[in-house]
């Protein structure tokens, strides 16, 4: 008797929580790795998942993001367009 496929809703749900899993996973191993620094030896790199492997590459690779912050006169420019914005949109309409 064939088995019946998983709803993508619960397939989804597995795969998010495989995700978390892993991310748990990885962030045990290199809390122990910092706390040992021997164990960082032991690690066989070919024993690594390839997409591990990457993501580790490029970690370390990669430029900080080219997205920066506002600068704090972006920030207060920002703030009193808001300000009126929400002062325009709560004032009572007039009547003409």
């Amino acid at each position: 008797m064939p088995r019946k496929q998983p709803s993508s809703h619960v397939y989804e749900l597995a795969k998010r929580g495989a995700q978390a899993r892993l991310e748990e996973l990885v962030n045990e191993i290199r809390l122990l790795t910092n706390l040992f620094p021997d164990l960082h030896k032991s690690i066989d790199n070919d024993e690594l998942p390839i997409a591990f492997l990457l993501k580790r590459g490029a970690e370390r690779s990669t430029p900080v993001s080219g997205r920066r912050g506002w600068t704090p006169a972006q920030r207060k420019e920002a703030a009193a367009r808001m300000k009126a914005y929400w002062a325009k949109r709560k004032a009572p309409a007039k009547k003409s």
